[in-house]
């Protein structure tokens, strides 16, 4: 093996994090000469320091805002977690009711949120509760569809051969075929914390009411109507940033439950 194996990883691991960042500050660096050289206003383009500077100027509004959507995109994956879960664990137990409820989730999943909004606020009273039907339809069914999948790829031997040693289909379920799952939910549940995040902002763009209450895109879209362009790309910037940090989140559980045996994660390190 090669003596300087560790320190050319560590090197390729401080290269793996710095690249993007440099790409990033490039970006930032192009954006801003493009504005200066073409005189453009920013209330058609902003440059970043009036980015920076509506984040600072407005932060009072914006974090009220930003802690709406939040409550409201944690809430639905939470929700959506549980409810995933619980009816992937029926569907493994049963194929019937698998084969009679699944169809439903997948009409949920391909029908537009943006259509079923607008329904949902007719039938709710409460403004909270619609959002948070509306994010969690978009989350429900990636946490689903991938631990049924997790699920029903157990290894068939290891199933048989925990029904030699006397168990039951719970303690089969319990002890072998959710350990098996977790990398498939933990899969699912990156898609979903990011879906749960759209689901929110345009279930706010569909309600559209201001107030106390109102979350990032409500903020947008009072921006929009301002002509406020650097308000909206401060949102906009909160809103990436929220579903990035729901991302790394999302993906530190998935290694620290998985490095010390999975190869999705046990690969990563080497």
């Amino acid at each position: 093996m090669d003596e300087n194996y560790p320190a050319h990883a560590g090197s390729e691991q401080v290269v793996r994090w710095l690249l993007p960042i440099i790409i990033m500050a490039l970006s930032v660096w192009v954006w801003d000469r493009i504005c200066i050289w073409n005189e453009i206003p920013s209330y058609i383009l902003p440059r970043p320091y009036d980015v920076l500077e509506a984040l600072f100027d407005d932060h009072t509004l914006l974090l009220e805002a930003l802690a709406v959507t939040l409550k409201i995109t944690l809430s639905a994956l939470v929700i959506a977690i549980f409810g995933g879960v619980g009816m992937a664990m029926l569907f493994a137990q049963s194929k019937w009711i698998e084969m009679a409820f699944f169809p439903y989730a997948v009409i949920l999943q391909v029908t537009p949120i943006i259509v079923i909004a607008p329904l949902i606020f007719v039938y709710v009273d409460s403004k909270f509760v619609g959002l948070l039907m509306c994010a969690w339809i978009v989350a429900f069914f990636p946490i689903l569809s991938s631990t049924t999948l997790g699920l029903n790829s157990t290894d068939h031997y290891l199933r048989a051969m925990m029904r030699l040693y006397g168990a039951n289909r719970w303690q089969t379920l319990w002890y072998l075929r959710l350990p098996a799952a977790l990398p498939y939910f933990l899969g699912g549940l990156k898609v979903a914390g990011g879906l749960a995040l759209i689901g929110a902002i345009i279930a706010e763009f569909v309600a559209g009411t201001g107030g106390i209450g109102s979350g990032l895109a409500f903020v947008i879209l009072e921006a929009s109507y301002r002509l406020n362009i650097p308000r909206m790309f401060a949102a906009i910037f909160l809103i990436s940033l929220t579903g990035l940090v729901i991302f790394l989140c999302t993906s530190l559980l998935s290694y620290f439950l998985l490095h010390k045996w999975h190869e999705s994660e046990t690969k990563s390190e080497q």
